[in-house]
């Protein structure tokens, strides 16, 4: 069974040294740059990523620069390492065609050059789609100025993955902070912060109308659905006391424009619950690379274990995605 894996992530020199981080501050603690941060894996582009995947059981993965991505730099800065990025990870896809598929970092500090950069990188560079890390500084995902970009990407037949970032500083001040730094940064993180944070995005940008406006526009979501999977039906029953200027219910959505992955979480009970939710005709994978440690052939072995049909099987680990950017060449 070929299994195409959708987070993968890795980082270039010149964006280690721009000052952005995953986690938002210049210096984390020891510990959670020792467990969360392995640098090496994510300028690996060559014989060591491939070893991976091949440790993993994993056969292509479509490549993305891990999170925050370029999105909270100076638009001048931005810009520019963006097209570097992209480049290197075309160079990477040239190199291992059958290995390495990309997506797209954007340069959301202008969003004019943001839609230039996914139409670049998909008509000339042959990418599968991008990777949106949330917000922009402050600014939500749903922005009016954002609008350049969801055209594009509608226009282009290509799907976004919409990946978490840091929750704003007053948000962390209010809700992860004042435990103990270790604990303030990975409650606010990667332990239930970056969940909610990317859960609120995804929808801003339904109850926002972006769908409405773009209704062929196709989005991913990692880690199961980033908690609001699991909170659809209550979401539809308030949406009915408010005047939402939309459509449709926001399960709709989720059925005909959002796809989910299990972002390297290797649950079973979540994996069926997104399947009874959203339908195995929404499903994709991925292993969140380098993060998650599924070596020793776990991230295969899950797969083939699940308790679904061998036709569901083939459907989520290369089918759907296959079916997803047919149009693509």
């Amino acid at each position: 069974m070929k299994i195409i894996a959708l987070e993968e992530h890795l980082t270039i020199e010149a964006i280690t040294r721009s000052g952005t981080t995953p986690f938002g501050v210049q210096d984390p603690p020891r510990p959670v740059m020792e467990a969360l941060n392995p640098i090496e894996r994510l300028l690996d582009l060559g014989a060591g990523r491939l070893a991976q995947m091949d440790d993993q059981g994993i056969d292509v993965q479509v490549l993305s620069v891990t999170t925050p991505g370029v999105q909270n730099l100076p638009p001048q800065q931005a810009v520019p390492l963006a097209r570097e990025a992209n480049d290197a990870v075309a160079a990477a896809v040239r190199a291992h065609p059958d290995r390495l598929q990309g997506f797209a970092t954007l340069p959301t500090p202008d969003p004019a050059a943001a839609a230039d950069e996914l139409r670049r990188t998909v008509t000339q560079l042959g990418f599968k789609g991008a990777m949106l890390n949330g917000r922009t500084g402050s600014q939500n995902i749903d922005h009016p100025g954002m609008e350049p970009l969801w055209a594009a990407a509608a226009a282009l037949r290509v799907p976004i993955y919409i990946h978490p970032q840091m929750p704003s500083d007053p948000v962390q001040d209010a809700y992860y902070r004042g435990i103990d730094p270790v604990t303030d940064l990975l409650l606010s993180g990667p332990g239930i912060g970056w969940h909610y944070e990317t859960g609120i995005q995804l929808l801003r940008l339904i109850l926002s109308g972006t769908f409405d406006r773009h209704p062929d526009l196709q989005v991913i979501i990692g880690h199961w659905g980033e908690v609001v999977l699991f909170y659809l039906e209550r979401i539809d029953a308030f949406q009915k006391l408010i005047p939402l200027r939309i459509e449709r219910p926001v399960s709709d959505y989720f059925r005909s424009n959002v796809y989910v992955t299990g972002s390297g979480m290797l649950s079973h009970r979540y994996l069926n619950w997104s399947r009874e939710v959203v339908g195995a005709d929404r499903i994709l994978y991925a292993t969140d690379y380098p993060f998650i440690d599924v070596g020793a052939g776990q991230a295969r072995k899950f797969l083939e274990e699940a308790d679904t049909t061998e036709a569901e099987r083939a459907a989520i680990g290369h089918g759907n995605w296959e079916r997803l950017t047919a149009h693509l060449g």
